[in-house]
């Protein structure tokens, strides 16, 4: 084993969390020369305190992102969202919440449930000074089906970031660790999301709708329609059976069961089961009138 490695951990969410969790136990705290936090305001629990409890109660030194940092020969990043800047005797490992080339980028895992994939994972890399683009060192999938929250899918996920921090680290500690360049022509992108793309389009089938609502929830916002000017955010839904409509107008409520309205969407029709009107908590339903139209 390399007796002279250090690493510096960047570690944000449960996945940075379990991450840490699994380097504790099967590598050593010992190795961990510092660990860099930061947090998220674009979702529900970004896991800052956790890690930060876990990491004093190990004596672990923790500094936020703008504080100077000790040396450490390694950097791993976990759900980083931010440029790390690393000396030229420093290596730099990402892990990226998706199968690359596909999915380069920001927010893959939403975008590959939204998509309906069936196999999803987490890639480790060296960084490269375009984001995602640089030699692959290891990847870690698995199976998954539909329906599914994407919390569900974090949860299924997590080991796959405990297993690739374990292997990742022993070849750095035994000194053998190698990397294969990306095939370019098999690389997909995932952009950044903003607020605008929290916002379900009522022309998609009513699938991807669901896909779409499943994948925005927690720790996510949720996702989001305006209904008489307000804004609310959807939380449960469940897809039915297409009608024949004469006019269709995506959007409509259709039909009321129970306090459910049922809403056309471009194609097959999304029954609501729980929303909550932004900022607040409580479900939403029923609506105040028939005649509502979400936008």
């Amino acid at each position: 084993m390399t007796t002279n490695v250090k690493f510096g951990l960047y570690l944000m969410t449960s996945k940075g969390l379990a991450t840490l969790q699994s380097f504790i136990a099967d590598i050593s705290a010992n190795y961990i020369s510092y660990i860099v936090v930061a947090q998220d305001r674009n979702v529900t629990n970004d896991y800052y305190d956790e890690i930060v409890v876990l990491a004093n109660s190990l004596g672990i030194p923790v500094y936020e992102r703008s504080q100077t940092l000790p040396y450490a020969s390694h950097l791993i990043a976990v759900s980083w969202r931010w440029l790390i800047e690393a000396n030229s005797d420093q290596k730099l490992i990402v892990f990226h919440d998706s199968l690359l080339p596909r999915y380069r980028g920001f927010s893959p895992l939403p975008s590959a449930l939204i998509n309906g994939d069936g196999l999803v994972g987490v890639t480790a890399l060296m960084a490269s000074e375009e984001y995602d683009r640089g030699p692959v060192i290891a990847q870690k999938a698995v199976e998954i089906s539909y329906p599914i929250s994407i919390s569900k899918a974090i949860e299924l996920l997590e080991p796959c970031y405990q297993k690739l921090a374990i292997e990742v680290a022993n070849s750095i500690l035994r000194g053998d660790m190698v990397s294969t360049a990306q095939n370019e022509a098999d690389a997909t992108y995932s952009i950044w999301r903003d607020e605008q793309d929290y916002f379900i389009d009522w022309n998609w089938d009513a699938e991807r709708i669901k896909r779409f609502i499943d994948a925005l929830g927690f720790p996510y916002k949720g996702a989001a329609t305006t209904l008489e000017g307000e804004t609310f955010r959807i939380r449960e839904c469940e897809t039915l059976p297409d009608v024949h409509i004469e006019n269709r107008s995506a959007g409509k409520v259709i039909f009321m069961r129970g306090y459910c309205p049922i809403v056309v969407c471009g194609t097959g029709l999304l029954k609501i089961q729980v929303m909550n009107k932004e900022g607040f908590t409580d479900n939403a339903l029923p609506i105040k009138k028939f005649r509502s139209r979400f936008v």
